[in-house]
């Protein structure tokens, strides 16, 4: 192949029979699509295994008592803490993690909420994954844990809390005399006081009492260095786990193959259409190892390998030279023509597409690494 050897001595003769370029046009094209279509159907599998392995378990929408938690993002858009969102684009919200799900995400999204009496639509902007990217990610948007009450479940010694006193099982109901029931209210309140202190009421086997407490630069009761010092026990809605058999779990992990690959086909053309920039929309090995970070956990693992998978899939479909997608191209061009591009183009654009693939890798690597740094 020409792409493969350049070998441009062996190109000037005839074509031999063993060749990939003496066969027909369609047996050459189905071979280019082998590699996508192996991607493709490696997702599939992986999604598969994993359905069978594990089932689905999510928070019901209509379990949710206290709505949600917009962060910077969300708030800026017109959310609010305890909206309850019941529809996307009109259809019913079943799950509550679909509200974080990509068709949110990718933005132009119309969310029915309710607040207290009120029903109101809030248009979720096409641009929203370049604030997710500048601002943190998904969290800033709304947090995938819904609103909760909330105790303290336990205390690291030495650290500001156990100084002030509070002890496991302590409920926090005011801070420096504001009202507080959630533990978004909490923090809130305490980024007020960051660096400062803080009197907290406490309410403990049915009495009420008033401790004062520092709080460290991160907003928590935990040491100077910016750790937490409590973890807290939370008043969560009940999760729901839905098992599947062995063929019934193959429609399940197919859908979420290719709902993989038309997500990421979406998002890309949104870049093209300007409403994402590049930079914000694309990651490389480094994010990816980020993402993933040292602690094994395989539901993540493979989850991550079977994405991986479908966007290598999209990825090679692309009609770059030098990628399947653009010897596709070719093929397709050549069969409608009736006779095969002549080498000598094939050769420059091959050319002209390793050069764009290796920009694209210093790119992303680039891109990658100027997040980290920023990050930091």
């Amino acid at each position: 192949m020409i792409d493969e050897s350049m070998d441009t001595e062996q190109l000037a003769g005839p074509p031999q029979p063993w060749e990939f370029r003496s066969k027909p046009a369609w047996q050459r094209l189905i071979v280019m699509l082998g590699g996508i279509t192996v991607n493709i159907i490696l997702g599939i599998f992986i999604f598969w295994i994993l359905t069978i392995r594990y089932g689905e378990t999510y928070i019901p929408n209509a379990e949710v008592k206290y709505g949600i938690v917009p962060g910077k993002i969300g708030l800026k858009i017109g959310l609010e803490p305890g909206d309850k969102i019941t529809a996307i684009n009109g259809k019913t919200v079943v799950r509550f993690e679909e509200l974080t799900s990509t068709q949110v995400i990718l933005g132009n999204t119309d969310l029915t909420v309710e607040r207290g009496n009120q029903t109101m639509h809030i248009r979720v902007p096409g641009n929203l994954i370049n604030d997710l990217s500048d601002q943190g990610g998904i969290e800033q948007f709304i947090s995938r844990m819904p609103r909760s009450k909330f105790a303290i479940d336990s205390i690291v010694p030495r650290s500001y809390a156990q100084i002030a006193g509070l002890r496991k099982g302590d409920s926090i109901t005011a801070v420096n005399g504001t009202k507080i029931q959630f533990f978004d209210q909490l923090q809130s309140e305490l980024k007020k006081d960051t660096g400062k202190q803080a009197v907290l009421d406490i309410k403990r086997n049915n009495a009420v009492l008033q401790v004062k407490t520092n709080v460290n630069k991160e907003g928590m009761l935990g040491f100077k260095d910016g750790t937490a010092g409590i973890a807290i026990k939370f008043n969560e809605p009940k999760e729901k786990s839905i098992k599947y058999g062995f063929f019934g779990s193959l429609p399940i992990g197919a859908t979420k193959a290719i709902g993989t690959f038309t997500d990421n086909a979406k998002g890309l053309g949104k870049v093209f259409k300007g409403e994402v920039k590049f930079n914000k929309a694309v990651s490389g090995p480094v994010a990816i190892a980020t993402m993933f970070g040292s602690h094994i956990d395989w539901i993540r693992f493979w989850s991550l390998v079977g994405f991986l998978s479908m966007v290598l899939a999209l990825t090679n479909l692309l009609p770059i030279p030098a990628l399947d997608g653009g010897h596709a191209l070719f093929l397709v061009i050549e069969m409608i023509k009736g006779k095969p591009l002549s080498d000598k183009f094939l050769e420059r654009a091959q050319i002209v597409g390793f050069v764009i693939l290796i920009t694209l890798m210093v790119f992303v690597f680039g891109n990658d690494i100027v997040k980290q740094v920023i990050k930091k």
